[in-house]
């Protein structure tokens, strides 16, 4: 975990998820504390740190009020491995289909992506170093060693012999002095790092890494990598000769390089370590697995299937991946659902029990929704309006017409199905429609858009909702 999520307190923590999400103050707040717990547990003697385990979440709510966010916003702020799945993928053991485990696989490779990448970073002034050595080369080679004659260097040498001084014949003999090669390099070095040749073409070797194909055997998630074998018989890494420019050629020779100084084995030890102890699964549609009341028959079966298969995994256990065993005592689980026609109790009790705090997420006011249109950083006015700004075309939006985009989208909400805050990106689409079909060949620089745009846009379909309702 990094040093700087250990500083954050869970007012922080609180503050940083308030740049992305609005409202949900009891959700961020019950999140804030299992992180704050985690940094808290770091800190007790070994033999109580054991002792300890994550206080996992169930978050209750509609579609699009902000659950997933708050995670994925989590996990970004954390940089801890990370997984989202959606319960309604998994199948009970013996069925066709995911089967629970592959949860922990995924969140395994996450963490050695994340791993990884902070291990390359640290390699990268090395690597650029070498990157710009080969690149120095490709321009201006240095004299090839021995190219100044010399015996049989080696028992073949004798063979091919008569070969090699006729293709040394046969090419031109380089004139210049040690010093001046040496002159030219410098140049070429200089040139390099002041920017000049990065439209160069030059030609580089890169690793030759081919498509591997998979075989996944069985449940266990142990696959072969066909490609790895063949490597392995043709005796290691191959290379292959590619044109790119400058600029390019530095960016994959330094992630070539930095990717050959660093230890796959040290860095797969500590991610299943990052794994066991800060890795965070995000269970969504939860509920969709959980039986109601009148629903006991057919696929009820498999769904509480599923839900015993979670239990041993969300208690702590032991899961095979190809990297080696992972515990899973420590992950932290958040379950979320919609809960609109089950409820949290038609979870089998154990599972229950395994989800101790609960958060029930609120529904959209009018007022929320034109904070979401505003304030976040993120916020969906700031990038409709960057997308308009790349064809050379200013948007602005009036105070009344985010005031009324705000009001319909309550509207819509409340009269048809409630999707949340994805409304928002529907009313859009359409208010903006189009003005991004226009935009390219229109003349105009600036656009306005008032209220009355925005009703403009939206009378037919806020009539039909008005006569359904009286109607109904």
């Amino acid at each position: 975990m990094s040093n700087a999520l250990y500083q954050l307190t869970p007012k922080e923590i609180v503050a940083e998820l308030d740049k992305y999400i609005i409202g949900q103050d009891q959700a961020k707040k019950s999140v804030a504390v299992a992180l704050r717990n985690r940094y808290r547990r770091s800190l007790l003697p070994d033999e109580m740190r054991e002792e300890v385990t994550p206080k996992n979440i169930l978050m209750m709510g509609p579609t699009g009020v902000g659950k997933t966010e708050i995670a994925r916003r989590l996990s970004k702020l954390m940089d801890a491995p990370f997984v989202k799945v959606e319960a309604t993928k998994f199948t009970e053991v013996g069925y066709v289909g995911r089967d629970v485990d592959s949860m922990i696989r995924d969140l395994v490779e996450a963490s050695i992506r994340i791993t990884k990448q902070n291990r390359l970073e640290e390699k990268y002034a090395v690597a650029e170093d070498i990157a710009e050595e080969k690149i120095v080369d490709a321009i201006a080679p240095a004299r090839k060693k021995g190219s100044s004659g010399g015996g049989i260097k080696g028992p073949f040498d004798f063979i091919m012999g008569g070969q090699q001084n006729q293709q040394q014949q046969n090419e031109p003999k380089d004139e210049r002095t040690d010093s001046e090669i040496e002159l030219t390099r410098e140049q070429v070095r200089t040139q390099l790092r002041e920017g000049k040749l990065d439209d160069q073409y030059i030609e580089i070797d890169v690793n030759d890494n081919p498509q591997q194909n998979q075989l996944d055997v069985g449940n266990e998630g142990m696959s072969i990598a066909i490609g790895n074998i063949f490597d392995a018989m043709g005796g290691g890494q191959r290379t292959k000769k590619k044109k790119a420019r400058v600029k390019d050629a530095r960016k994959i020779l330094r992630e070539q390089e930095a990717s050959n100084l660093i230890d796959m084995d040290q860095v797969i030890s500590e991610a299943l370590e990052n794994a066991e102890q800060n890795g965070i699964i995000f269970i969504d549609e939860i509920d969709k697995i959980a039986s109601g009341s009148g629903m006991r028959s057919g696929a009820d079966v498999s769904r509480e299937g599923v839900q015993r298969d979670i239990l041993p995994i969300v208690e702590g256990s032991v899961v095979n991946t190809k990297h080696g065993p992972v515990k899973t005592d420590h992950v932290l689980f958040i379950g979320a659902g919609a809960f609109h026609t089950t409820k949290p109790t038609d979870l089998i009790p154990e599972l229950q029990g395994r989800f101790p705090i609960r958060v029930e997420l609120e529904n959209l006011t009018k007022d929320a929704f034109r904070q979401i249109l505003t304030v976040p950083e993120n916020a969906l006015l700031k990038q409709q309006k960057m997308l308009i700004e790349t064809e050379g075309v200013k948007l602005d939006f009036e105070e009344d017409a985010i005031d009324e985009i705000a009001e319909i989208a309550f509207m819509m909400n409340s009269q048809a199905e409630n999707i949340g805050a994805r409304r928002l990106h529907t009313i859009m689409e359409k208010l903006l429609e189009d003005i991004s079909f226009e935009i390219p060949d229109t003349s105009r620089s600036e656009i306005v858009i008032d209220k009355a745009y925005v009703l403009d846009k939206f009378a037919d379909r806020i009539a039909e909702d008005d006569v359904d309702r009286f109607i109904l």
